[in-house]
């Protein structure tokens, strides 16, 4: 065989991972276009509600092949901005869910409205901010790293928030809502072993598993949507306006708490996405698979992957040409005094 035999499928290999980036990275556009599609009842997507579950699990797993025992070592270097993102993810956005859900008097619409919100207010960021931080020029390391802490602090403080914020709306399982946190973000620590165990093995699959994510999320999101696109037509203003003030103030939340913190520009930024942008796929499985809550509840979930999507993209073209303009390169950033 010839050397020239070889280069072409690295050629190919690279166009094709090229490719699978730039749509990974209009993630944005897929959940708002599927979303808006949704919306028409056409039955385009109800068809993966029986699938949301496993398509959680892909989604999880695909993140703990991104992992590497490096992120972990990061996060022993750098643990001031982490512990400061997941703070304000867990401390201060499940309040700022559960003010939203009275200050609208969404239970007097349908108490599974505001206990669906306050759900997703409770759940980890989502791999998505990891995405949006890329395209902001934000600190990606710092952006996974925050992902993986919360994501694993969720297993036990998810459930545990949702009970306390949640219990004077709907009856809430604890033990059950523990259970379908754990079974969803064990797929995480598996891709994480898989990757230690098999590295070429998943070396072949890493360029096509984040789209492989994207997909499964936009179906998620649109899934729930058409389902649910009674409701949301029926309570549009109220709902949108919901999940509006949750990731608006979440995002300026993230933001002035890094900033009152002293951490630089880039971390600033990063924070912000990451408190921002929730898993809006955990909170969807969770609200759908405890009886207490149910699809209604997962209704603010589906809604909030939008929101979401919609403020991270504003955020990340804003910062990208504030970074294009000041030629700052993306690295990892380093603590320090920085005016904004």
């Amino acid at each position: 065989m010839s050397g020239k035999h070889f280069t072409l499928p690295a050629a190919q290999l690279k166009l094709v991972t090229r490719i699978f980036n730039q749509l990974t990275n209009l993630f944005p556009l897929w959940v708002v276009l599927c979303s808006g599609l949704a919306l028409a009842e056409r039955g385009w997507f109800a068809w993966f509600l029986p699938y949301i579950t496993p398509g959680l699990a892909v989604i999880m797993l695909g993140m703990g092949l991104t992992l590497a025992l490096e992120d972990f070592r990061r996060v022993a270097k750098t643990p001031r901005p982490i512990v400061a993102g997941c703070a304000a993810q867990f401390c201060l956005m499940p309040l700022l869910g559960w003010a939203v859900a009275h200050a609208l008097n969404l239970q007097a619409i349908d108490p599974k409205f505001a206990a669906g919100l306050i759900l997703v207010a409770c759940c980890p960021g989502g791999t998505a901010s990891n995405v949006v931080c890329y395209l902001a020029r934000s600190n990606v390391a710092l952006s996974v790293s925050m992902t993986m802490v919360s994501t694993f602090a969720a297993i036990a403080l998810t459930p545990l928030l949702t009970k306390w914020l949640v219990g004077e709306l709907v009856k809430v399982d604890l033990l059950k809502l523990f259970m379908d946190t754990l079974v969803v973000i064990l797929p995480v620590a598996l891709g994480l072993g898989l990757k230690q165990l098999a590295p070429r093995a998943v070396k072949r699959v890493e360029p096509v598993a984040p789209l492989v994510a994207v997909i499964v999320i936009v179906l998620i999101v649109a899934a729930i949507i058409e389902l649910r696109a009674a409701d949301i037509k029926a309570h549009w203003q109220t709902l949108l306006l919901a999940v509006c003030l949750l990731h608006g103030l979440a995002f300026l939340l993230g933001h002035s708490v890094a900033r009152w913190l002293g951490f630089d520009r880039q971390i600033r930024r990063t924070v912000s996405i990451e408190v921002g942008m929730q898993n809006s796929g955990l909170g969807t499985h969770l609200a759908k698979n405890n009886p207490g809550f149910g699809e209604v509840a997962a209704t603010p979930c589906a809604l909030s992957a939008v929101m979401h999507c919609i403020f991270g993209s504003f955020c990340a073209a804003l910062w990208r040409r504030d970074a294009d303009s000041m030629d700052n390169p993306q690295s990892d950033a380093k603590l320090g005094p920085d005016h904004e």
